[in-house]
């Protein structure tokens, strides 16, 4: 950890014991911290160099785009939370050898994107641009944050014949609550950080944490989903898994991998068999290759 960040965690857990509204002041600016941005790895970096790059503008910033192959159907990848789209190499490597085309962007500030900050409307407002220009998904594929964004897409009108969620959590609440006991602090001052955050974010909508609850809110219209995770996640616990599958019903296929942790599951090779069986067949594909569970079993909680 940075000595800057070690010092500001610091503080933030002497004001929680003193007075959490000031606790979750100094806590957004690390809530919100991004940068530095992710290196591409060198298992991926041959991906990344085949990429067609492009741009595209979302909220006023330009940022970067990717794709791969020519195929008639389109899969769209989004990144996590201070990830960048080359991190889904090995799955970039799988669809294309299906014939499927595949295209992600960098958020702002994420990857080889310029900027200080983003926040959801940035990767919502990106994926909309996308479409447009591309058409409907053959499948909108996220990665921790980027599956909390994927979900809320496909929630508010994406057009896509599926979803997958790999180490996603169900819903944002959890993004503070994790983050505030990962930094030592209280639930009175989760609350407050989640009240300025979403004004700073949605300052006109009464709930907006509800926008983003994909429990409460499940996929519309039979929408299938896949859900991907590491039981051993130490970013973002299975038990969101969970819910996020019980959610869904029959609709969801659930597949847990054993240490593979919250990032290396991209390429892991069950995550990377259960995402081309969904993007060929559906369900029935993951279910043809014995890859999902439907029901989630006691042991797995």
């Amino acid at each position: 950890m940075h000595p800057a960040t070690t010092l500001a965690v610091t503080a933030v857990r002497a004001a929680d014991r003193v007075s959490p509204p000031i606790a979750g002041r100094l806590a957004m600016p690390l809530f919100r911290q991004v940068r530095p941005a992710l290196a591409v790895r060198p298992g991926d970096r041959a991906v990344h160099e085949q990429a067609e790059r492009g741009s595209i503008t979302v909220r006023g910033r330009e940022i970067v785009t990717y794709a791969w192959g020519h195929g008639a159907q389109t899969v769209l990848l989004v990144h996590g939370w201070r990830g960048r789209a080359s991190q889904f190499g090995p799955i970039v490597r799988e669809l294309r050898a299906e014939g499927f085309r595949v295209i992600a962007f960098d958020a702002p500030a994420n990857g080889d994107s310029r900027g200080r900050h983003t926040d959801i409307r940035d990767y919502l407002a990106a994926i909309e641009e996308l479409q447009r220009r591309h058409g409907m998904f053959r499948l909108v594929v996220g990665h921790s944050f980027g599956a909390l964004a994927a979900l809320t897409a496909a929630r508010e009108g994406t057009a896509t014949a599926g979803v997958v969620a790999i180490a996603g959590m169900a819903d944002a609440r959890y993004l503070v609550d994790s983050f505030i006991e990962r930094v030592g602090a209280g639930p009175a001052t989760a609350d407050v950080l989640a009240r300025r955050f979403a004004a700073r974010v949605l300052p006109d909508v009464d709930e907006p944490f509800a926008r983003f609850d994909a429990v409460a809110d499940p996929l519309p219209g039979g929408l299938p989903l896949l859900v991907v995770h590491d039981r051993g996640d130490r970013e973002v616990s299975v038990v969101e898994a969970l819910r996020l599958h019980a959610a869904h019903g029959e609709r969801s296929r659930l597949v847990l991998t054993d240490g593979a942790g919250h990032s290396r599951v991209l390429g892991a090779d069950p995550t990377l068999d259960a995402v081309t069986a969904f993007a060929v067949d559906g369900l029935a594909g993951v279910d043809a290759a014995r890859l999902g569970q439907v029901a989630v079993p006691a042991a797995s909680a």
